[in-house]
């Protein structure tokens, strides 16, 4: 079957073809950062608008990368949600006019299933059971992957999600949008061990995350300071150690108690290489494996909603041809793929 996927919930706009037979054939994507960078974050209405500009081009263009036809799709699956809801009812309305016009099925995918799929793309990729550590400018989750479609939630943030938190401490100490991965980059050149700062929630049970203190932390710490470059790359350093740290805490303690062998990491943040080095080295001392997407596939893309797509619609799952969008969606409402049916993911279900 081969499928065509669009993503459109934010600021990138992605298309891939993926068969599930050969695998993933082709994928485009077009990023809208300089566009925002002037705003210093996304304005949803010009995300809105760009989308549109951009969509049609990117089906063409990846269609020709991939050789095929547009009579040569089987399915079409689109972000449905969660995301901003002018930019999702792009990609959305486009996903059932094509799938309309060539006479096959289309289904609606929650974005962070498929962040959480995007690693199964990669060779010898872990099969579930896994627990996922879902990182992304809007998410900080721990999932428990019983099955596809079968999640339970361990934990997430309780306030400023892992990305986001690294964007807004990056915009404090005068980075540039978008300032997590300039950041990161800066961390790079910072000194171990001159700014330290909390792990937040590691000195107490529980799964949950929050990191609206820490940033707090890094505040003080640029104000009572000389604002010197080097001394923005060490605290850089300190944050960027301090939210890695935390995360590898928990991603073990979530391994422990639910005595699974695998870990699965999807998201923006998954492509931070102190995090990578992080869960590696807490791979190799439980003896454990690890999953990462490789970098393109961290960020939003149409290749894991292609993916994710290809393997409802394989299962028989499909949704009619109403254009539904939700900009909030919690993964837990979602239907496990071994239930098949023609009743979709319920997208239009509470």
């Amino acid at each position: 079957m081969i499928v065509l996927g669009i993503e459109s919930s934010c600021d990138e706009t992605g298309v891939a073809v993926y068969d599930t037979a050969a695998g993933l054939r082709a994928h485009t994507l077009y990023s809208q950062v300089a566009m925002h960078a002037d705003y210093g974050g996304v304005v949803p209405e010009l995300a809105s608008r760009d989308h549109v500009r951009k969509l049609v081009p990117l089906v063409r263009e990846c269609l020709a990368q991939a050789g095929l036809q547009l009579s040569d799709i089987d399915g079409v699956a689109y972000t449905a949600g969660p995301g901003l809801v002018g930019a999702l009812l792009v990609g959305a309305a486009a996903g059932r006019a094509l799938a309309f016009a060539l006479e096959v099925p289309a289904i609606g995918v929650h974005h962070m299933e498929g962040h959480l799929l995007a690693p199964l793309l990669e060779e010898n990729a872990p099969q579930p059971p896994f627990v996922a550590l879902l990182v992304s400018g809007g998410h900080s989750q721990l999932v428990d992957v019983r099955g596809i479609g079968d999640y339970q939630l361990l934990g997430e943030t309780l306030d400023d999600a892992a990305g986001e938190a690294f964007d807004k401490t990056a915009k404090l100490m005068g980075l540039p949008y978008p300032g997590g991965p300039h950041l990161a980059r800066l961390a790079g050149e910072g000194r171990p061990g001159v700014f330290t700062f909390s792990r937040p929630m590691t000195d107490r049970p529980g799964l949950d995350f929050s990191f609206s203190g820490l940033k707090t932390q890094v505040l003080l710490a640029w104000q009572q300071s000389d604002q010197s470059a080097q001394t923005r790359a060490d605290i850089a350093r300190g944050f960027e150690e301090a939210v890695t740290d935390t995360l590898a805490i928990k991603c073990e303690r979530a391994l422990v108690q639910t005595g699974r062998r695998a870990l699965v990491v999807a998201g923006g943040v998954g492509a931070n290489r102190r995090l990578r080095a992080r869960l590696d080295e807490l791979a190799q001392r439980r003896g454990v494996a690890v999953c990462f997407p490789r970098p393109e596939f961290c960020t939003d893309n149409g290749a894991m909603i292609a993916f994710a797509g290809a393997l409802r619609l394989q299962a028989g799952q499909y949704e009619d041809a109403a254009i539904r969008v939700r900009p909030r969606w919690e993964m837990a409402g979602l239907s496990p793929l071994a239930t098949g049916g023609d009743s979709g993911m319920g997208i239009g279900d509470s």
